[in-house]
């Protein structure tokens, strides 16, 4: 059992990019609200160099430097690199095959999203080529991307401004279902990030920053988990990060909507075996148990469908077949219902 739990935000752009803080900025900011890591993936046409000197613990704080590899399309969250990677016009194949040439790993990121119809005219930075492999996973919740797509007018603006934690939706239809199809041929880690910028927009005479870094660096997060506290060693604090990313032994949650901290899922099988997030392995009779630190409603979810729903912070639920199960977990809100909270990464019983 994996019992040491971190709270960590990807996607997070600084200076060396499009975004408005320094890295040791960022950081005093992730150690403020209580993040135990972030990764910056600033994008890799803009930054002169990887920057791994800006790597290390902050207060704390780990930070990781990564990069977001792409232009127009195929944007790919590329970790534990050790240079920088130029493009240069390289497929979105090449680019995966070039970042575990390094020793690296990556995501997918926001693969199918919309773009903001008010002032991008609804711009996306998608995916196409869904034929590549060797990807360790998907991003498949990302903040900024889910927020500006209901953006249409003014009015739409700075009502989803006001109610940003309230409103947000989950991760789209379109890539659950991808992602679904995709953990059925093999297991493929599910990740969530703010794409934090903290930059001002400006429209006409208006002027103001939506989105603070100290916001952001609380909305989608991962939370992963390690055999054993993590290391005050960096480099061996960063490889055990990055470890339980690749296997997706983490689940993302909303953190703004309510601390997700101490969710667990996880099976028993009868003969003694356990299995937890991100795991594969031989089908055997047993249960899940989920365990949440506050009241919603728990949604198991088999090969993509609905199988069972619960409200209250536990279940338990026997499992007599094969198949790829993950939790969705949703909180209720007064005046706005049901809204997502907490996505896991599957357990895989072949």
């Amino acid at each position: 059992m994996f019992d040491f739990e971190y709270v960590g935000n990807l996607h997070i752009h600084s200076q060396y990019s499009d975004g408005a803080g320094t890295v040791s900025e960022i950081a005093a900011v992730a150690a403020q609200v209580g993040l135990d890591f972030i990764c910056i993936n600033d994008h890799a046409y803009a930054v002169d160099g990887l920057h791994l000197e800006e790597e290390g613990f902050y207060d704390h704080a780990l930070v990781l430097v990564g990069l977001e590899i792409g232009v127009r399309y195929h944007h790919y969250l590329a970790y534990d690199l050790k240079e920088r990677l130029r493009q240069n016009n390289l497929s979105p194949q090449q680019v995966i095959d070039k970042v575990n040439g390094q020793g690296g790993f990556g995501f997918m990121a926001h693969p199918f999203e919309k773009g903001m119809p008010f002032s991008e005219k609804s711009v996306a930075y998608t995916w196409n080529d869904l034929s590549v492999n060797g990807h360790a996973g998907i991003c498949i919740w990302n903040f900024t991307s889910r927020w500006k797509e209901r953006v249409r007018t003014v009015l739409h603006g700075f009502f989803f401004l006001a109610f940003k934690t309230q409103t947000l939706k989950g991760p789209s239809r379109k890539t659950l279902a991808f992602w679904d199809s995709e953990c059925a041929e093999r297991p493929m880690a599910a990740v969530g990030g703010s794409d934090a910028h903290g930059t001002v927009f400006k429209w006409g005479p208006i002027s103001l920053r939506p989105f603070t870094y100290s916001y952001l660096l609380n909305t989608i997060n991962i939370h992963v988990f390690l055999n054993n506290k993590m290391p005050q060693d960096f480099q061996k604090a960063k490889q055990e990060v990055y470890g339980a990313m690749k296997a997706g032994r983490l689940f993302l949650a909303h953190d703004n909507l309510c601390s997700a901290k101490g969710f667990r899922f996880y099976f028993l099988a009868d003969d003694g075996s356990d299995l937890y997030m991100g795991e594969e392995g031989v089908f055997h009779p047993g249960q899940f148990v989920m365990e949440c630190p506050w009241e919603g409603e728990i949604r198991l979810i088999k090969d993509g469908r609905l199988v069972e729903k619960w409200r209250g912070t536990e279940a338990v639920h026997r499992v007599t077949e094969r198949g790829v199960y993950r939790i969705e977990v949703y909180r209720h809100l007064f005046l706005f219902g049901w809204r997502p909270w907490i996505f896991t990464n599957p357990i895989y019983l072949r």
